[in-house]
């Protein structure tokens, strides 16, 4: 019998569609979000627009300001720097259970992730690294046993992919082959159950994406 899944919401629907517009730089930094319109252009009702809006302020993308409307979250160097901050304190976590525990399983899963990933920078498609990324840093959340970790990075995923675009705008096929550089360093550690040189890594890795990212920024 298969398992039952349900569809996604509405609400979620609608946020995915407006997360992806900011995060690929269709709905800029600061700019306002006008409900009537962006319902008008989806189709759907104001609640469904409102709605989104707020899930998409839980995840750092919209910050709703009274008596003013809903305005895509500035993506300035305190807001990039805070998120590469947060993101390695919370990945390290997960990555040294991750280096302990792991199965022959969950190393299947990396390294097929990153072949992937390879043949997604191989014919240039970013959309796919991205999301395939994502999905290779998710895997080790199965080892992180903490519901507020993992919520946590869950609405920090967004912003993880929207620095992301930024970064390969401004840097192109170089960005993408560092990141390949540190994924592979990464699984080479955690098969090698080295908790310190993964720290380690996810170090770097933070650093040098939120470099990246400040770098695109500059004027």
């Amino acid at each position: 019998m298969n398992a039952f899944k349900p569809r996604e919401t509405l609400t979620e629907q609608v946020a995915r569609h407006i997360e992806n517009l900011i995060a690929f730089e269709q709905l800029r930094s600061g700019e306002r979000i006008y409900e009537g319109a962006m319902a008008k252009q989806m189709d759907v009702s104001h609640g469904s627009i409102r709605e989104g809006l707020l899930l998409l302020e839980k995840r750092h993308l919209i910050r709703n300001v009274p008596r003013k409307g809903a305005f895509v979250t500035p993506l300035d160097e305190h807001f990039v720097r805070s998120l590469y901050e947060i993101l390695e304190l919370y990945l390290t976590h997960t990555g040294r259970k991750l280096a302990r525990q792991w199965q022959p399983d969950d190393m299947q899963r990396l390294e097929s992730l990153h072949e992937q990933m390879v043949g997604c920078f191989q014919n240039n498609d970013l959309m796919a690294f991205l999301e395939l990324g994502i999905e290779y840093t998710q895997a080790s959340l199965a080892y992180a046993d903490n519901y507020f970790i993992v919520s946590a990075i869950e609405d920090l995923w967004p912003s993880a992919k929207r620095c992301a675009f930024v970064a390969f705008r401004h840097g192109g096929r170089q960005v993408l082959a560092d990141n390949l550089a540190l994924m592979e360093d990464s699984i080479q550690v955690i098969r090698a159950r080295d908790e310190q040189a993964l720290a380690d890594i996810l170090h770097r890795y933070a650093i040098q994406q939120c470099e990246q990212v400040l770098a695109a920024l500059a004027p």
